[in-house]
């Protein structure tokens, strides 16, 4: 049957289709299942090719619905599919009890490495209710949580008789599923970890030494990078995959969290002729999000502009990305030097790790280019004492280096449960900043109550907390002298700059952030 055409985005998906036709049927047809106005009537089918009579009557066949088919174009189609079959959630929970441990290893070697994740009776996806089978759809369905949930990392933590999987969602662990106990358990472990393991490319006959491998998995239209890290341990192989999402959103200066003074001084910093700015801070505190966010900014038609980096992040338009491979000789520093024969503007390099990349950097902002790069310190300050340490002349330092912005990321008050919160304002919080409990306005502080769409935590998502020092005649001075990070900061403090626990708690102030998330992320900035 045949009705009038309608705005898909306007329709409600069928959860009877989505869960009884594979999603590699609904993509090979272009069809998708829609919810009928009367549901007495049947199933809305809006189908790309409308004269492909065998395929409604196929689907109204399964759903057992009579089928309505509707008109629609196969781009707007693949995207209705996408999303619906993206909110089957809790397959991961039901899935646990299924595993019955049998032929796990032999199983999972024979199939392929590269699946969309989405579609569980592809090859790679599952199909028949076996235990290799099944630990290959838990792998897949582990990964397809952590995309939603929005996870950096996830952890799979073998024990004596279990193992744990966590994820890291907004920078902070928690423990996701425990794969039961019992006999056979040993089998499970190895069997998860050798799937994961050919995912990665990795020897799965090596367990005695860590291993470093890479995958590449689609959820939907979403792409995928996986970094895998295995390493041995007394109870098995301890896997943590990394999560890159190629199509994850790009972000602005704007949207990063910096106040307008920030903002404003370090949009000048980053537009001038020469020089080396450092962007610093630990693993994971978005580090390489303000620098892609800086190159956004400048005109990569005018300038020609080469990165190095590892692993490349996202993929910016005008912009010449090169991947750091070391095991093949390609380092920073040795990649740095054919940089520079290539007539670079503006150059990126990834991190500074050691002396030669640290000098071939300076040398490079002192003939003319402009060279961002990031390093692991506490604060601003140490960054600048940090290239001593690396044997950098005081002198090279001082004139090549303009500026440092040191930066952490704090989890936000969740939109969807946020109220207000006076009691943030009481003294011992705020002592623990440093702060007297009268010397801020805390009557905007809000707090997280916990709901769906922050999994209870009363958090979701992040923002950044910066600390931007200038390199101006008097820090250089205090380089120059080899004065202590302490001196440097003391002095970038008396002529304006914000600090990191500042920034907090302005933060904390204008209802974005809570005093435990700055105490939290802040901490070793101040010892």
């Amino acid at each position: 049957m045949a009705t009038a055409a309608a705005p898909l985005d306007e329709l409600s998906p069928c959860a009877r289709f989505v869960e009884r036709v594979p999603i590699g049927y609904a993509r090979r047809h272009g069809v998708m299942g829609f919810d009928h106005p009367d549901e007495a009537q049947g199933v809305l089918l809006a189908m790309a090719d409308t004269s492909c009579v065998e395929v409604a009557d196929n689907v109204g066949r399964v759903l057992d619905r009579p089928p309505w088919v509707i008109p629609a174009a196969r781009d707007a189609i693949e995207r209705a599919i996408n999303a619906a079959y993206e909110e089957q959630t809790g397959q991961t929970d039901a899935l646990l009890d299924e595993l019955d441990r049998d032929r796990v290893l032999t199983e999972i070697a024979s199939l392929p490495t590269h699946a969309d994740l989405l579609d569980a009776t592809s090859p790679g996806g599952g199909g028949k209710n076996d235990s290799g089978e099944a630990v290959i759809r838990l792998v897949n369905l582990l990964l397809f949580e952590a995309v939603k949930l929005r996870a950096s990392d996830v952890h799979v933590q073998p024990y004596e008789d279990r193992v744990v999987v966590r994820m890291r969602i907004d920078g902070v662990l928690f423990d996701m599923f425990t794969l039961p106990a019992g006999a056979g358990s040993g089998a499970v472990k190895e069997g998860v970890a050798s799937r994961i393991k050919i995912m990665g490319e990795m020897n799965i006959a090596e367990k005695r030494l860590p291993q470093d491998g890479r995958a590449t998995v689609t959820v939907g239209e979403r792409v995928i990078d996986l970094r895998i890290s295995s390493v041995p341990t007394s109870h098995g192989e301890r896997m943590v995959i990394r999560l890159l999402d190629k199509s994850a959103k790009l972000y602005t200066l704007e949207e990063i969290g910096m106040d307008d003074q920030t903002l404003a001084r370090f949009r000048q910093l980053i537009k001038v002729e020469h020089g080396l700015v450092l962007v610093t801070g630990p693993t994971g505190s978005g580090k390489s999000t303000t620098l892609y966010a800086g190159l956004q900014e400048i005109d990569a038609t005018a300038h020609n502009i080469i990165t190095l980096e590892d692993p490349i992040e996202y993929q910016l338009p005008g912009i010449s990305q090169i991947q750091v491979n070391e095991k093949k000789g390609m380092t920073f520093a040795s990649g740095l030097r054919s940089v520079l024969r290539q007539d670079p503007d503006i150059i990126m390099v990834g991190e500074v790790r050691d002396k030669e990349t640290a000098v071939m950097s300076i040398q490079s902002a002192l003939t003319g280019h402009l060279v961002y790069s990031t390093l692991h310190t506490n604060d601003a300050a140490s960054a600048i004492t940090r290239l001593l340490d690396l044997g950098i002349e005081p002198y090279l330092a001082s004139s090549s280096v303009i500026a440092v912005l040191a930066q952490r990321l704090v989890r936000r008050v969740c939109e969807d449960c946020a109220e207000p919160a006076p009691m943030l304002a009481d003294e011992a919080k705020l002592e623990s900043l440093g702060v007297e409990a009268s010397a801020l306005d805390m009557s905007r502080a809000r707090r997280g109550r916990g709901c769906d769409a922050c999994r209870g935590t009363g958090f979701r998502g992040r923002v950044g907390l910066f600390e931007l020092l200038t390199v101006d005649a008097d820090i250089r001075r205090h380089v120059q002298a080899r004065d202590t990070a302490a001196q440097l900061k003391e002095t970038a403090i008396r002529r304006g700059m914000t600090t990191l626990r500042e920034d907090g708690l302005r933060k904390i102030a204008a209802g974005v952030t809570t005093v435990e998330e700055v105490v939290r992320v802040t901490m070793r900035a101040t010892v």
